[in-house]
C-alpha cells in the first residue's frame, strides 16, 4: 500500500519588521514583573500572619470565649481570602499583561487559567473583594452586642459605613458583570453568533 505525498502546505507570509517603538512598547509589560514579585512577598507576609494568629489561637483555645475563638477564626478566613486575592491577581495578572506561564497539562493548573482574561480577572477580583468585605462585615455584627460600651471597637455610624461600603462592593461587582455581559453580546452580534 503506497501512500500519497502530501501537498505541500501553503508557507506562512513573512512578517513585516517590527519597529523600534513598537518593540519598546510591547517590551514595557516586563516593567509589571517586579509588581508581581513584590505581591509574592506580600503573600509570604500573610502566611507568617496565618500562622502567628493560628499559634495565639492554639495558646489562648482554653481561657478564651466562643466569641473571641469565632473572632479570631473569621480572621484566619480573612486572611485566606485575601491570600487567594494576592494569588488570583499575581497568576491571572501575569497571564494576561505580561507573558504566558504555559501551564497546559499540569495536574495543579487552576480550572480557571485557562479561559482568564482581563474580563474574567475583573469579575474574579469584585467578587473576592465581596468576600473579605463580607468576612469583616460578620466580624463588626458579631462585636455589635458590645456597641456603646468601652469593650466595642466599633460605632453605630462606624457600622453604618461598613454596610453602604460592602453595598458598594456589591453594586459595583453587578456593574462590572453587567457591563461585561453587555460587552459580550455586543461582540457576538458583530461577529454574527447571534
Amino acid at each position: 500500500m503506497t501512500s500519497e505525498p502530501k501537498a505541500p502546505s501553503a508557507l506562512a507570509a513573512p512578517r513585516p519588521p517590527v519597529g523600534l517603538l513598537p518593540k519598546l512598547i510591547f517590551g514595557s509589560r516586563w516593567l509589571q514583573l517586579p509588581l508581581y514579585v513584590g505581591l509574592i512577598v506580600a503573600q509570604a507576609v500573610y502566611v507568617l500572619l496565618f500562622l502567628k494568629e493560628l499559634w495565639h489561637l492554639v495558646l489562648h483555645s482554653f481561657d478564651a470565649s466562643e466569641q473571641q475563638i469565632m473572632l479570631v477564626v473569621l480572621g484566619l478566613i480573612d486572611v485566606v481570602m485575601i491570600s487567594n486575592l494576592l494569588i488570583m491577581v499575581i497568576v491571572g495578572g501575569y497571564e494576561t499583561f505580561v507573558s504566558r506561564l504555559n501551564l497546559s497539562g499540569h495536574p495543579d493548573e487552576p480550572e480557571w487559567l485557562g479561559h482568564v482574561n482581563a474580563s474574567v480577572l475583573k469579575i474574579k477580583l469584585a467578587m473576592a473583594i465581596i468576600g473579605i468585605s463580607s468576612i469583616s462585615l460578620l466580624r463588626t455584627f458579631i462585636e455589635a452586642g458590645n456597641l456603646g460600651t468601652n469593650r466595642s471597637n466599633f460605632t453605630e455610624s462606624g457600622v453604618m459605613w461598613q454596610v453602604l461600603i460592602h453595598m458598594t462592593f456589591i453594586i459595583s461587582a453587578i456593574g462590572i458583570a453587567w457591563v461585561d455581559r453587555l460587552s459580550e453580546s455586543g461582540h457576538r452580534k458583530a461577529a454574527g453568533h447571534d
